[in-house]
């Protein structure tokens, strides 16, 4: 596939191959959240945003696998290097204990595994101080993770706070601090202690303007639930707080500076953890390695996952349990394949400018969509390629994302009535003009009726 000269194509969707494909695994899967009847056929062409499927229908994917594959489909800055390596059998790596090398010294390695990962992580969060990695297999773990290794720098507090509209994952654990639809949390055990304050989403208010909620009578939620500021609950009782710089599930939620300033002022004064989420925003995706990056908090761990390809909560040496087997994971110790992906994905990101690419190319989609969209599109908004497109209704967006995907462009929705856009990090110019303008299309064709035919 000549990626300069693709263009989505695109027969009956889903096709009958589809069709039977899905129907198969449906047989045995349990229900789950697929947004698409897209069935990726891995023996066709793809590379970069554009991918065939089973049916030979090429599409233009701006979802990006939610965010897990930031560079899209055999993207030769990544394959490239792969190409070299003969793969080895476990490539699962298990326990954090276990190691692994590729020849006599880290230096002479000829793969870059586990250790170079962790290495290469703690590098680029050394701005926060971090430098202690913990590898597990996936964001909820990582999360996890976070909230136990506060739980023991803390030990005996027993309070975490979370923000309205978040979602953190879907372990037991991380879904006590999950906030958004009861969909995810109805009927599961919560963990005690969990305090929820607002998040503002206003991102252009300040503390006398806002009415998320976060503000109000000149103070913060956050501040005044503080015993010192006259609320209940003493801060040294309290073990994180938890935040998405940028709430992902919630709805491509960007906050306010007055909010984030605030956040930082509180957790500093009353010397709280801080954790942020960066499963969704980090790695590059909004034009900085971590989101956290653009906002004046000091973040105390860091959650990471999908883009990174492995899960990895990162902190500081002293935060991390000093005693042995206080964590632990059979496969903790990380995936072969995945510690080469997520150390070859940080490599791309700088060997080839890709923050200045993807802030760049954000810049683009969010002028196009703000140039032609109608009076329906509430708001688009973004940083970096980590993009959202709100509309007035559930259903408008519903049925754009259905006419989207009639024309060749993937794309998810987050929220109540917003889609999110994630082109890979190394879009250009062209990709990002071609897959905007399919969006526009579908815009135009649902029209103010909001229905697509089918």
């Amino acid at each position: 596939m000549n990626r300069d000269a693709a263009e989505p194509d695109v027969g009956a969707f889903p096709g009958p191959n589809a069709k039977r494909w899905v129907e198969f695994h449906q047989s045995n899967s349990a229900p789950s959240e697929y947004s698409h009847e897209f069935v990726w056929d891995i023996t066709r062409e793809a590379d970069g945003p554009f991918v065939t499927d089973v049916d030979g229908n090429v599409l233009l994917d701006f979802t990006c696998h939610i965010g897990a594959a930031p560079l899209g489909y055999n993207n030769a800055k990544l394959a490239d290097k792969l190409e070299a390596f003969d793969l080895v059998e476990p490539m699962k790596i298990a326990g954090q204990d276990m190691y692994f090398g590729a020849g006599p010294t880290p230096e002479e390695s000829s793969v870059p595994g586990s250790s170079h990962l962790m290495d290469a992580l703690t590098e680029v969060s050394s701005q926060y101080g971090m430098d202690t990695v913990f590898l597990s297999n996936s964001g909820a773990e990582a999360m996890e993770n976070a909230m136990k290794i506060t739980h023991d720098y803390r030990a005996p507090s027993t309070y975490g706070v979370a923000f309205s509209g978040s979602f953190h994952g879907r372990t037991l654990g991380t879904l006590s601090i999950t906030k958004s639809k009861d969909v995810y949390t109805r009927r599961y055990p919560q963990l005690s202690g969990t305090e929820t304050v607002p998040f503002c989403a206003d991102r252009g208010c300040d503390a006398d303007s806002c009415d998320c909620g976060f503000f109000a009578g000149g103070d913060s939620q956050l501040r005044s639930m503080l015993a010192p500021e006259g609320g209940h609950i003493d801060p040294d009782e309290i073990t994180f707080l938890a935040l998405e710089p940028i709430q992902g599930v919630g709805g491509y939620r960007f906050p306010s500076e007055a909010f984030m300033e605030e956040v930082a002022a509180v957790t500093d004064e009353y010397d709280i953890p801080l954790v942020v989420d960066e499963i969704q925003s980090g790695v590059g995706r909004t034009g900085e390695i971590w989101a956290s990056d653009h906002y004046p908090i000091e973040p105390d761990v860091i959650a990471s996952a999908k883009a990174l390809r492995v899960g990895a909560t990162i902190s500081r040496s002293e935060v991390f349990p000093e005693e042995k087997n206080r964590l632990g994971s059979t496969f903790g110790g990380g995936d072969i394949l995945g510690a080469m992906m997520g150390t070859f994905t940080l490599e791309a990101i700088q060997e080839h400018d890709l923050l200045a690419n993807a802030t760049e190319r954000g810049r683009q989609a969010k002028e196009l969509l703000r140039d032609d969209a109608p009076d329906y599109v509430e708001d688009v908004r973004g940083k970096g390629l980590m993009l959202a497109v709100e509309f007035d209704t559930a259903e408008r967006r519903n049925a754009v994302v259905k006419a989207a995907l009639e024309r060749g462009l993937l794309t998810l929705g987050c929220g109540k009535k917003t889609i999110r856009l994630l082109p890979p990090l190394d879009s250009t110019e062209r990709e990002i003009e071609l897959g905007i303008g399919i969006l526009l299309e579908a815009i135009e064709a649902v029209g103010p009726s909001a229905k697509v035919a089918d």
